[in-house]
Parts: structure tokens; sequence; C-alpha cells
């Protein structure tokens, strides 16, 4: 299996079986996503530097209306995939294999931590991983530290509290706060 293979059969939701070769394959590509980090990570970085950086951790273009104040931390890097206008503040920490989609307009707050993986409850499989997309919409707000967890989606114009925990899909135009994050109010469209 090569690498975009591998990145297609996680993002379908497929299960990595410990020690596998789709399990080592997978982590030689996160080594890869550290080595752009560390670089991504280490000193002054103009935002077109970033850009350029973030392209080559995700593989894919990254808008000019990118931004982000680093550090920044991913574990596999090739399945984010960034809208225009995205902003990441400084401490996030993105588990991608699973796949991370943010929408134009979304600003994630610092130190958020977003992680597409699960393991198995079973002790003799608990290497094995289990890979679930996390999809953020378009000008969502999730404030910081906050953790959004495998296989939530969060609608579009919602905002996420500091600190919140999202184990569940949020609706569009709502504000959800707390742990685990429960929605508190409806946003009124203008």
């Amino acid at each position: 299996m090569m690498a975009e293979e591998l990145s297609e059969y996680m993002l379908a939701g497929n299960a990595v079986a410990g020690r596998s070769p789709e399990h080592a394959l997978m982590h030689e590509i996160s080594e890869s996503a550290r080595k752009i980090t560390a670089e991504l990570n280490s000193g002054y970085r103009t935002q077109g530097q970033i850009r350029a950086l973030m392209c080559r951790l995700t593989g894919k273009d990254v808008d000019a209306s990118f931004g982000m104040f680093p550090p920044f931390y991913a574990d596999y890097g090739r399945n984010i995939k960034l809208g225009k206008g995205v902003f990441i503040n400084s401490g996030c920490c993105f588990q991608d294999q699973g796949g991370i989609e943010i929408g134009d307009g979304a600003l994630i707050g610092q130190q958020v931590v977003i992680a597409t993986l699960n393991h198995p409850l079973e002790a003799a499989d608990r290497q094995s991983m289990l890979p679930q997309k996390v999809v953020i919409g378009k000008n969502v707000w999730v404030g910081a530290h906050a953790t959004i967890l495998p296989g939530v989606t969060i609608g579009d114009n919602s905002v996420i509290g500091a600190g919140a925990v999202v184990n569940r899909d949020i609706p569009a135009d709502c504000v959800a706060v707390g742990v685990p994050a429960k929605v508190v109010k409806r946003l009124e469209k203008k």
C-alpha cells in the first residue's frame, strides 16, 4: 500500500490493525509530519512561510487567506483539508489520520485538540486504530482549549466554548459549551 492509498483507506473509516504494514506506513508518514512541524515551530516564520510549510504537510494547496500562529502539531498531516480564510491559533494539536475538514472562515482557538482516532476497548486489540473524520463547518469559532473527538461534525456558524469537549455533532447556528458540550443557545441569522 502506498501513502495516498493509506490516506484514502483511513478517510473511508477503515480500521488500521496494530503492527500491520498499514500501521508501519502510517508511522512512516507521521515521521515526515513531525519533521515538517518541527521546521514550522523552530523560530519565527512569516505567514507566507507558514502557508508553504502547511502545503508540504497537507500535500494540498493552502489558500493565501489562511493564517496561523505556531506552534502547531499534526500526527499525520496528509488528511487535513483547510478552507479559505481559516485561522489556527497557537498550540493546536491535530490527529488527522481519520480526516479533518475545516470550512471557510473558521477560527480555531489556542490549544485546540482535534482527534480522529479511537482504539478498540478490548485490550487484546487496543493497538488497532479506528479512524473517524471530523468536519468543522464554515465560519465556526472553536474556543481555546476545546477538544473535538472522532466522528464529530460542527455545523456552519456555530461557536464552541472554551474548554468544551465535543463528543457528538453540533448543529449549525448554535453555541455549545461544557463537558460534554451541549447546545445552550441558537444563533439568529441576520
